[in-house]
């Protein structure tokens, strides 16, 4: 009977998933946003379809490790060097501050006790990784800077919950030793790490290529799961964060040649499970509780937008990154975080909060959730457009460091390049081997600090906005080239050089058909999707392996071409 009405629930679970899902993409909003939703409608506090919210609890736990393994497998230790301080001082700033801002307003403005005080500073220090993460990969900017940003630190947060679930029973008035529980918490940390590398060094290249060997995607597939929930089991023993350990393993297994292919066979389960884990987000909220105390849920939920948008975008730009960066990555880490349940629980059950505010955290915190999506889309809309064009020149001014431009190179072979990330330095290098004068504009400081060492000519500044590209000496330039991933600049990069040089011939990067129709109407001259251009590369490598002459290949792959090429760039962008 309890087996029959588990698959009840499942069934429910999802058909309610696709419903939602479906009505969000109708009304043009994240899929994200139609799971909370449908959750709310469905959950005990509601239309109370689904009883067995254990096992939702359990599939949800087991989507939040998919999804943080598959970050590990598709995020290198390389981009979080590039992001350099922010990632780890910037994350340590804004959980140490935005703790101290929520202690502050628990006693001042909501009249807490302290000890119940700290535990509001500590639940809204932390944003929730599963939200931030599926919203950057709807939206494809994983890879962008504020993304990046976003991700280390919420990864930060991630392994800070380890240090304050041993907080919790200190604070609920046992006779632990705070500095030996901490270090023995750090010591287990730094074992399962170095567990994690040394698998990964010899272990885990050998497990795979016997698994590998075998040729079967079921083992393969079942191998990746063993691992993921594996090590997600062995830090929760540890009394370590569970989606540190999936995240670790993912990290470490990244290298070996089998990466790309656990992220292809894993991702299917990954948004299944993941899918679950948001609608049992909506299932917690009562909108009964909701109701009846409206105004303080209202406040609260004020108190915590205020506060953690200000102290990302404060810590942001403390490290050197532009005014937009800073209040996306604001934007986007606002929300409560899932482990602001564990621990809002753990508080519950030593006797430090009380009901009333744990179903408080849990109304402000699935609120928060709902509106991250809304925001960050209004955001992402209206910020340009919200900015005069003498207050952009002041920011503009404030966020860049201009060499002064030679105006004596021809017209004709001026080049300015918007981004130095892989195939903004292709494009420089090839540019200076054809004796091409050019000029950088990069956001990320540390790589204008690598532009600086090579003593390449550049702008530190944000490409989308005006001023900046002005001076880059856009009106002298010839062609624009816009290298980075982030679809929200490449639009306002070419929107705003467009109004300095009409006549400029551009070059964009593009992932997603939306964003290749719009700037193809903007006049962008050619499109280059990296993946679009990969696949026609492979079509090439085929035909000149079955041995077909140069002529033949190249007709065809004209013929390709010659498709409707935006529709090809990337289906899987809009998915």
């Amino acid at each position: 009977m309890h087996q029959t009405d588990a698959l009840v629930s499942l069934a429910i679970l999802l058909a309610a998933a696709l419903v939602g899902g479906m009505i969000a993409h109708r009304l043009r909003q994240p899929v994200l946003l139609g799971y909370l939703a449908i959750g709310v409608a469905v959950g005990p506090h509601a239309l109370g379809m689904v009883g067995d919210v254990e096992l939702v609890e359990t599939t949800a736990t087991i989507g939040v490790a998919l999804l943080m393994f598959t970050l590990g497998l598709e995020i290198s230790v390389a981009q979080f060097r590039e992001l350099g301080k922010v990632g780890m001082w910037g994350g340590v700033a804004q959980i140490t501050i935005t703790f101290a801002l929520g202690l502050a307003a628990g006693i001042t403005l909501l009249g807490w006790p302290v000890v119940q005080s700290v535990v509001f500073g500590l639940i809204i220090s932390l944003s929730s990784t599963a939200v931030c993460l599926k919203l950057l990969m709807e939206r494809g900017e994983l890879n962008s800077v504020h993304g990046r940003i976003m991700i280390a630190i919420l990864i930060l947060q991630d392994v800070a919950v380890v240090l304050m679930m041993v907080v919790m029973p200190v604070l609920g008035g046992t006779d632990q030793s705070l500095p030996l529980t901490l270090g023995i918490a750090v010591g287990k940390a730094a074992l399962f790490v170095g567990i994690a590398i040394v698998s990964g060094l010899w272990v885990l290249p050998w497990l795979m290529g016997r698994v590998g060997g075998v040729r079967s995607r079921e083992l393969f597939l079942l191998t990746m799961l063993v691992l993921c929930l594996g090590a997600a089991v062995g830090t929760q023993i540890l009394g370590l964060s569970m989606v540190f350990g999936a995240f670790l393993i993912g990290l470490v297994l990244r290298g070996p040649r089998f990466g790309y292919q656990a992220t292809a066979e894993i991702t299917p389960l990954r948004d299944i499970f993941a899918t679950l884990f948001f609608i049992s987000m909506g299932m917690l909220l009562d909108p009964r509780f909701l109701i009846d105390e409206w105004a303080l849920v209202a406040i609260t939920v004020c108190i915590v937008v205020v506060i953690k948008v200000l102290v990302v975008f404060m810590v942001v730009r403390l490290f050197g990154h532009s005014n937009r960066i800073a209040v996306l990555s604001g934007v986007g880490l606002f929300q409560i975080g899932e482990f602001g349940f564990i621990i809002a629980q753990g508080g519950l059950s030593t006797g430090v909060v009380s009901q009333e505010f744990y179903s408080l955290i849990l109304s402000t915190a699935i609120l928060s959730m709902l509106l991250t999506p809304l925001l960050l889309g209004l955001v992402s809309r209206w910020y340009p457009r919200a900015i005069p064009v003498r207050a952009a020149q002041v920011l503009g001014k404030a966020e860049t460091s201009i060499p002064p431009v030679d105006d004596s190179s021809p017209i004709k072979e001026r080049v300015v390049v918007a981004g130095y990330g892989r195939i903004g330095r292709n494009v420089t290098q090839g540019l200076e081997d054809a004796e091409i004068p050019y000029m950088v504009i990069e956001i990320d400081p540390e790589r204008i600090a690598e532009l600086r060492r090579n003593r390449k000519p550049r702008i530190y500044g944000d490409a989308s906005n005006m001023h900046v590209l002005s001076q880059a000496g856009l009106n002298n330039a010839s062609i624009l080239v816009v290298t980075f991933p982030d679809p929200l600049a490449a639009v306002n990069t070419v929107k705003y050089a467009r109004e300095i040089n009409p006549k400029i011939n551009i070059i964009a990067r593009v992932h997603r058909t939306r964003e290749a129709e719009l700037l193809k109407n903007m006049g962008v001259i050619e499109l280059i999707s990296p993946e679009y251009e990969a696949s026609l590369e492979f079509i090439r490598r085929i035909l000149s392996v079955s041995g077909w002459k140069k002529t033949k290949i190249q007709r065809t792959v004209t013929e390709v071409e010659q498709d409707d090429r935006v529709a090809e760039f990337s289906s899987e962008g809009d998915t």
